[in-house]
């Protein structure tokens, strides 16, 4: 596999489509616009911004040498935080978390306070989730009128349209997340909410389905729609009914999504606080109401030693990175500008943070493991228990310092013997959407998506080309020609080109190639090491049928995921991926 270089970045060419991102985003800018950073000092900026919680715990020597550290871990493309962050940071807005949930009550003040917050956050570059099974149905009485009720979806719409506004401004695309549960009153419309290509166009949304319902399901029973402003049973239907509703409208065109709330509630490190009902934006980051998380990434390809010619994880660095990484994270915390005082408060008293990794697909290229095999699953497992335990020690160093959260006291985590820690979550899967462009490296955990390609970066700037590890491996076995290059790009997947050696075919495997209970799979093994939730999208082929979608919902609720993201290729006019890859702006 290709050599890699332990260069400062300094002396390391940001790639063309970091450069691209980086300037339209994130680099300071004068008034006429006009770029007045460079990486280097934006990474700076970050750095210095974010020591400064220390101030309480160090001398200034100590501060300076953090803020190198900090420094050197974001410019050698090691560790990259959300966003907002790299945004904000040292800047007006200071506003530094990814992701909010925000609560909807079942009333007008309630819900137009919300679209106000909503707006707030947006404008400040964070993503919103709402959960809407408060509201009550569709023509239930509105008491205080007499009239009607518009339900849920009408309010969506609301939402959506305040985003809409809102996108002319901010810093990028305000993204929400919309849920609602599988027994409101309400639920088949909500399936059907995005049928029409171009409906609800800043949302995604995803069924809560609770563990009864698949019990239901599983029986072929009839369950209970409740009317959630009385309790009321409205009527009952058949799970199966339902679920095939949900599974036929996943299979046209990926959504809604399913995240599984009683799974996520029986890992809720503080029930007594609240239940949670929702997540951000891409579902990995479960939230009580108007909570919010930091998030940040490890960039696993720049975690690898070469020893004896092939690459092995270089576990060392990764432990000094991901303490780092807490560190880092929940200094964040401390230096945010929340943009909601109730924000500010359960923020600070949970003290969430979500440290994940990205460039998982390139890392096990550069090992020669395929992502579709049990050497993967096995790697994924090992290292997230590694991960997971040493993140857990680093926040149990820093209550050691600082204390730990304030509601430890009450929460699942206080337990004998247990480890006091500073942070009620340490670690989620991100999308790492334009992070992973930064970064330089394939999305979160997903298969590289393929071979060939064109990248659509924030409107009409493209970027194009070969996989660089490919095309490294290409030229050193000798089979990279101008007419292979072409067949790829045709096709995006080498596993039908006669010229490719068959062990290279097997290590470079695109999402298309891979089958979605290894997708599920991989997902499941990263979930079982998670504290938060896994980002993941299950890729199916554009000849997939309703029944190997419905194999792959109940895969995922079988295999311990938190929830299921599907979409099948071509199903949209608009998909974000193709061989001509459109790289949407997330976290």
């Amino acid at each position: 596999m290709p050599k890699q270089s332990d260069k400062n970045i300094r002396n390391i060419k940001i790639s063309p489509k970091s450069k691209i991102v980086l300037e339209e985003r994130y680099l300071k800018k004068s008034e006429s616009g006009e770029i007045i950073e460079t990486p280097e000092e934006m990474f700076r900026r970050v750095a210095s911004n974010i020591a400064l919680a220390d101030a309480e715990y160090k001398s200034n020597a100590d501060i300076e040498t953090l803020k190198d550290q900090f420094q050197s871990a974001m410019s050698n493309l090691e560790f990259l935080p959300n966003s907002p962050t790299l945004m904000n940071a040292g800047r007006e807005y200071q506003q530094l978390s990814a992701c909010f949930v925000l609560p909807v009550e079942d009333s007008i003040e309630s819900i137009f306070d919300t679209v106000k917050y909503a707006a707030l956050i947006h404008q400040s570059g964070g993503g919103t989730g709402f959960s809407f099974s408060n509201i009550r149905p569709k023509n239930d009485i509105v008491t205080s009128s007499g009239g009607k009720a518009s339900g849920p979806i009408s309010f969506m719409k609301v939402f959506n349209e305040a985003t809409e506004a809102i996108n002319q401004g901010g810093f990028r695309r305000g993204a929400n997340m919309a849920v609602l549960r599988i027994d409101h009153p309400d639920i088949l419309d909500f399936i059907s909410a995005k049928d029409r290509e171009g409906s609800l166009i800043n949302f995604n949304i995803s069924v809560a389905i609770t563990d009864k319902f698949m019990k239901d399901l599983e029986e072929n029973r009839k369950y209970s729609l409740v009317n959630p402003r009385n309790g009321a049973v409205v009527r009952q239907l058949y799970a199966r009914e339902v679920f095939d509703k949900l599974i036929h409208a996943a299979w046209k065109n990926g959504e809604p999504g399913a995240i599984f709330i009683d799974r996520i509630n029986d890992s809720n490190p503080t029930p007594d606080v609240g239940e949670i009902e929702s997540t951000n934006p891409c579902g990995e980051q479960p939230l009580l109401p108007f909570e919010s998380c930091v998030l940040g990434s490890i960039n696993l390809t720049r975690m690898l030693i070469q020893e004896d010619g092939s690459y092995k994880i270089n576990w060392g660095k990764l432990s000094d990175t991901i303490k780092l990484g807490v560190h880092f994270l929940d200094n964040i915390i401390d230096m945010n500008k929340y943009p909601l005082t109730e924000t500010a408060e359960i923020t600070r008293r949970n003290r969430k943070i979500g440290l994940g990794v990205m460039g998982f697909a390139d890392m096990l290229l550069m090992m020669g493991i395929p992502y579709n095999s049990t050497d993967a699953l096995n790697i994924a497992d090992k290292l997230m228990i590694i991960f997971s335990k040493e993140a857990d020690l680093a926040s149990a160093k820093l209550a050691e310092e600082r204390g730990v959260f304030p509601n430890f006291e009450k929460s699942m985590l206080n337990e004998p013997g247990s480890l006091k820690l500073r942070n009620a979550t340490r670690t989620t899967i991100a999308p790492t959407g334009t992070l992973s462009i930064i970064a330089n490296c394939p999305c979160g955990i997903e298969p590289i998506f393929a071979l060939s390609y064109v990248h659509h970066i924030l409107g009409d700037k493209h970027i194009s080309g070969l996989h660089p590890l490919f095309e490294e491996v290409a030229r050193e076995k000798g089979f990279y020609t101008s007419a292979l290059v072409r067949e790829i790009s045709a096709k995006g997947t080498i596993k039908d080109i006669k010229s490719i050696p068959e062990d290279i075919k097997r290590i470079f495997v695109t999402a298309r190639d891979i089958s979605p209970e290894w997708h599920i799979r991989i997902q499941a093994a990263f979930q079982e090491h998670v504290d938060n939730a896994v980002s993941k999208t299950i890729n199916f082929p554009q000849d997939t049928t309703k029944e190997d979608v419905e194999r792959a919902f109940l895969l995922a609720y079988e295999s311990g995921c938190k929830g299921i993201t599907v979409y099948r290729d071509k199903s949209r006019m608009s998909q974000a991926l193709s061989i001509e890859c459109i790289c949407e702006e997330v976290l």
